[in-house]
């Protein structure tokens, strides 16, 4: 039998989210974009609802949620604020790595306060010289006694000058591929550790640019799993977040359809509204039945990811659909509005400028297409 709806439980959770998304978080969206500042206030008010530990197990102060509600989660918040969804979406992956392969004392120190909206660990996997060919990074960690010892650069980091600790991935066998990759859980804030921000289009207030060490030192009990596995544990949470990227990408450009069926209503032409001419009804028909089909593909594969079934190609498709579509949709909105579109009064613009930013993050649409024709064709065909 197919389902295709939510349970009591999940529709009552959307209606709590979007109702804090529209009231709490869409009136201060721009805000933060124009400061380029880290929006503290509405991360703890999402920690007070629970969605900065929506998956973490609530022995470790999280909710405790699966996956299809953590989707929910991430496309209710970007209809209100973009970046906020990074509560959901990062803090989602992370707390996936710490919890299955940190130690106690990295759970304690850092998984709990995070799911508690008091501390910002970011994920350190790119670098200037390998981004979708993550396995070519050239970070080193070398073990001396009880301690390690990490040197070098990681570049594109989100959060990377407001966050207090970050999974770095480094080689610890510099001659293996992924095989030499070890994750380390690294405080910010330790000696050796320097950040540089960027200025970036959009996404303006989570903090990405660099972070570089110089023979940082952290103990042996910040290892996050065994040496090795590192690259394994990190593409395992990929097939997560990439999902919900993509319902966060949708989520803005609903809300985006939403205001605008609303302004073509109400706008005149001609002496008739705006909506009643196909030039302009017809891109919205269209965009609504692409998002809606998309949005369904995430849900599907959160479910898959949720009974333990393979979704590795379900995870890419979505990652190289959502965000993709909600662009297309969200600059046709625009273009709907005319010249008001195209003003910072509306939030029409940031909207773009931060899902285009998600075309990139997580892997571009060449690297999803790379990971669906392996699962469809086979992996001995992959071009690497």
């Amino acid at each position: 039998m197919l389902d295709f709806s939510f349970s009591t439980e999940q529709e009552t959770m959307r209606r709590l989210f979007r109702d804090f998304a529209e009231s709490v978080l869409l009136p201060r969206y721009r805000e933060w974009d124009a400061k380029e500042e880290f929006p503290w206030e509405q991360w703890n008010r999402m920690a007070e609802i629970g969605l900065t530990g929506m998956t973490i197990s609530e022995q470790y102060g999280g909710a405790g949620m699966g996956y299809v509600e953590a989707g929910i989660a991430a496309e209710e918040v970007g209809r209100g604020d973009f970046n906020c969804a990074y509560a959901v979406i990062l803090n989602g992956l992370v707390g996936e790595i710490l919890e299955r392969h940190g130690g106690d004392r990295v759970k304690k120190e850092f998984l709990l306060p995070m799911a508690k909206g008091e501390k910002l660990i970011a994920l350190a996997l790119t670098e200037p010289g390998a981004g979708s060919d993550a396995a070519a990074i050239k970070t080193t960690a070398v073990r001396k006694g009880d301690h390690y010892i990490i040197a070098g650069e990681k570049s594109g980091i989100s959060l990377a000058t407001v966050a207090h600790a970050a999974v770095v991935f480094a080689k610890t066998d510099p001659e293996q591929r992924s095989r030499g990759v070890t994750a380390f859980l690294v405080p910010l804030d330790a000696p050796g550790v320097a950040r540089s921000a960027y200025q970036d289009m959009g996404n303006r207030p989570i903090g990405r640019g660099s972070l570089f060490f110089d023979r940082v030192e952290i103990p042996l009990e910040y290892r996050v799993g065994d040496e090795g596995q590192g690259f394994y544990g990190v593409m395992n949470g990929f097939d997560f977040s990439r999902v919900l990227i993509a319902l966060q990408c949708i989520g803005a450009a609903e809300k985006t359809l939403e205001e605008t069926v609303e302004y073509v209503r109400q706008r005149q032409a001609f002496g008739k509204p705006l909506a009643a001419f196909e030039g302009v009804s017809f891109p919205i028909a269209e965009h609504h039945a692409k998002l809606e089909m998309a949005r369904w593909y995430g849900y599907r594969a959160l479910w898959l990811r949720d009974q333990n079934m393979p979704h590795t190609t379900e995870a890419a498709a979505c990652k190289w659909l959502g965000p993709k579509l909600a662009a297309e949709a969200i600059h046709d909105c625009l273009l709907l509005h005319g010249h008001y579109g195209y003003t910072r009064d509306l939030p029409i613009e940031q909207r773009l400028r931060d899902v285009i930013g998600l075309e990139i993050g997580d892997g571009t649409a060449h690297t999803q297409k790379i990971v669906i024709g392996r699962g469809v064709i086979g992996r001995e065909f992959r071009p690497y």
